[in-house]
């Protein structure tokens, strides 16, 4: 099978999870390139992958890599620009979340991989988390009955320390607050697991930290087959990050997955009964981060799609739809209105 190639472009906080994921593919997989416009960072991630390339610069990085996809963890603002220059340049494009901050921007990345003929990625690595996979295997075999109210809560922590060591975080034009950033995977999720989301009406708050963002905010949503929720999210909870959960109430079961990132399942009560109820337990694990451990499993499918034997499970257009979920419930703070969907760019 042909050894698929990544260069990275971006060696921050997230770049790790992406270098361990390619190394548990080694057989498969490898980095060749790196970039970072700082040459310390990038002298830190050669440790990670000893043998790539280094560059400070990604235009001389697509001119020499021999690279088949390029993985982008860069602030997000900078996805578009980075993916529309590797595109044109000839390679596929793995893209952190959120792809992009403004839904025009990840309308053109999508449109210029689709004329180059290259595959786009949008990292979604919570949705190969174990207790998630249970959940969404309960939802699609119906055992919910009919969903009536889903809430999901993201109680974390963002000392002031956390944005100024870099000065992108919490701006508009490349991050972003609590919403686009850290509940980004928390949307998705919302998405994935009950589909279209008919209407949403939010507010959002600058409490306490000094960006220009939100680091508090909340969501009403109304699903298009009728189920509501809520969610709720702050990054001042003290002293540490609490809890990131959702909970699922239907006709015929209830769910809660809680701890501090979706990886403990508190509560797991159906009418039926089935085989993998069992596995409950087994699914739950300690977690060091809020980032969970699906990057390599999310790999797993990159990597079989770029050998020509899987599709994507989370391409442009499906990163689009979270993004769409996120951009309208900020359009809905801003108008003080319901906002429904599709929205318009």
């Amino acid at each position: 099978m042909k050894k698929i190639k990544f260069a990275l472009v971006g060696c921050g906080r997230i770049s790790k999870n992406h270098f361990n994921s390619i190394k548990e593919h080694s057989q498969f997989a490898e980095i060749v390139d790196i970039c970072d416009i700082d040459p310390k960072a990038l002298e830190e991630s050669k440790t990670l992958a000893p043998n790539a390339n280094c560059f400070t610069n990604i235009d001389d990085l697509l001119k020499n890599s021999k690279a088949d996809a390029v993985i982008l963890t860069t602030p997000s603002g900078i996805h578009p620009a980075h993916a529309i220059k590797a595109a044109k340049a000839g390679f596929h494009v793995v893209s952190e979340k959120p792809m992009a901050v403004k839904l025009q921007d990840a309308e053109a990345m999508i449109q210029a991989c689709r004329e180059a003929g290259k595959r786009l990625f949008v990292v979604k690595q919570n949705r190969k988390n174990a207790t998630i996979k249970l959940v969404k295997q309960a939802i699609e075999e119906g055992r919910f009955g009919r969903i009536y109210l889903v809430n999901c809560n993201v109680f974390w922590t963002r000392p002031p320390e956390y944005y100024s060591a870099a000065p992108w975080r919490g701006t508009w034009e490349f991050d972003g607050g609590a919403f686009m950033n850290q509940a980004s995977h928390y949307f998705d999720l919302l998405h994935y697991f009950m589909g279209p989301v008919e209407a949403v009406h939010s507010f959002t708050s600058t409490m306490e930290r000094d960006i220009e963002a939100e680091d508090t905010g909340v969501v009403n949503l109304k699903w298009k087959n009728g189920a509501l929720g809520s969610m709720n999210v702050t990054m001042l909870t003290y002293p540490k990050n609490l809890e990131g959960s959702l909970t699922i109430l239907g006709e015929k079961g209830t769910v809660k997955i809680g701890g501090v990132a979706v990886n403990e399942i508190n509560h797991w009560e159906f009418a039926d009964k089935k085989d993998y109820d069992s596995q409950i337990k087994a699914a739950n694990y300690a977690t060091t981060s809020v980032y969970g451990f699906g990057h390599p499993l999310y790999y797993k499918n990159v990597i079989e799609t770029l050998q020509g034997n899987a599709e994507p499970e989370v391409d442009g257009r499906e990163g689009y739809r979270t993004l769409e979920l996120i951009i309208g419930a900020y359009r809905s703070a801003r108008d003080g209105k319901r906002v429904s969907f599709p929205l318009d760019l």
